[in-house]
């Protein structure tokens, strides 16, 4: 893992130490599985907002991405901490979504994609593949920013 890497994990657990805290005084700690799951659900929703070029909100899910995988890393040692963090793909989707460059940012999802399922591999759990989406099954989220707008002019217009 990178300096950066190792810094932004640490800073990732600092920062939801406090959250981690139940009532009663015992520490939470998320189960892998879990985090994994948040995992998935941004890798996906990444991909739809990058379908429609919707670079704020991809940017946004890479970012919680992120946070997942370091988070994971951080908290399960037995999880070699390169497989995780996947730090190349990351920042090729990054440099992507910053280019705004939807060819390049379908190619770079796919080589994340990829590095995922090579982390599976790697830990014994070949039998989690994760794909790119072949649908959208989050019907209560616009990802484009067409509707968006629409929708922040509907909320400006008066009411009869």
């Amino acid at each position: 893992m990178t300096r950066g890497g190792w810094i932004l994990a640490a800073l990732l657990l600092t920062a939801s130490a406090p959250l981690a805290v139940a009532e009663t005084g015992e520490l939470y700690v998320p189960q892998l599985g879990d985090l994994m799951d948040a995992a998935q659900t941004r890798h996906l929703k990444r991909y739809l907002a990058g379908k429609v070029q919707n670079w704020d909100l991809a940017a946004y899910d890479l970012e919680r991405l992120r946070a997942s995988l370091a988070q994971a890393a951080v908290l399960y040692g037995g999880i070699p901490v390169t497989n995780v963090t996947t730090a190349e793909p990351l920042q090729a989707v990054e440099d992507a979504i910053r280019g705004k460059d939807g060819h390049r940012f379908a190619s770079t999802v796919a080589l994340l994609t990829d590095r995922c399922n090579a982390c599976h591999q790697s830990m014994k759990r070949s039998f989690i593949v994760i794909r790119l989406p072949a649908g959208e099954p989050f019907g209560n989220q616009c990802f484009s920013r067409r509707n968006q707008q629409i929708n922040r002019r509907r909320k400006r217009m008066p009411s009869r």
